[in-house]
């Protein structure tokens, strides 16, 4: 697949999720949890412990049905790695060039974090495949709205601090999509396929109706 294919296939449910868990066991269960609540798009954070072997299980257990990226990516060699463990794209909370062209080296979109419009539009003269705006509870979503006024050529993802009710306002203000964690696991697998089948309904109807040919 081309970068921009992974990239839409990534966010194509407007939201991803994002599994953070100190041991290996806790990471492939949350993450197995989502994936069957009907997630497609998810990372593992490289803050996880054997973050990498996580991600090589999950590619091969799960195949194409569905895009799994490694997050917190910080560095040129963590990038490599990522990639070779087979990560479908890479998030981080900050902004190195070095991540984003080892990514594009190699296919895998970079989706680099951002939180300011100066930021923005270096990381997109930069070649990033889309923005993680860190953290979201930082900014609102009539922020993003009036710097997309100015930027409507920036995909932002909202990542931290989101919540299964705010989420909506996000993508209505424009969000590609959101990135979200542990709001999504809570509870037993019962409870998050529930949570998960609402926001996505909700996510869908939240998307501006100028936007929706584009997405669909």
């Amino acid at each position: 697949m081309y970068r921009w294919e992974i990239t839409r296939a990534a966010l194509e449910q407007r939201v991803f999720a994002i599994v953070r868990a100190d041991t290996y066991e806790k990471a492939t269960a949350l993450a197995d949890t989502l994936l069957g609540a009907g997630i497609t798009g998810l990372e593992i954070s490289l803050t996880t412990p054997y973050a990498l072997e996580a991600i090589s299980t999950l590619r091969r257990e799960t195949g194409d049905d569905s895009v799994i990226g490694a997050g917190t990516v910080l560095d040129a060699p963590s990038a490599r790695l990522a990639v070779d463990a087979g990560a479908r794209f890479l998030v981080s909370p900050s902004l190195d060039e070095e991540v984003i062209r080892t990514g594009h080296r190699y296919g895998v979109p970079v989706f680099p974090g951002i939180a300011t419009p100066t930021e923005m539009v270096r990381a997109l003269e930069m070649g990033a495949d889309a923005l993680k705006l860190f953290p979201a509870s930082g900014h609102s979503p009539g922020w993003l709205r009036d710097v997309r006024a100015a930027l409507p050529q920036a995909p932002v993802l909202p990542t931290g601090g989101i919540t299964v009710d705010d989420a909506p306002e996000w993508i209505a203000a424009g969000a590609a999509a959101v990135g979200m964690g542990s709001a999504l696991t809570e509870g037993d697998r019962e409870t998050v396929a529930k949570r998960v089948t609402e926001l996505l309904q909700r996510l869908e109807d939240a998307v501006p109706l100028s936007s929706r040919t584009a997405v669909n």
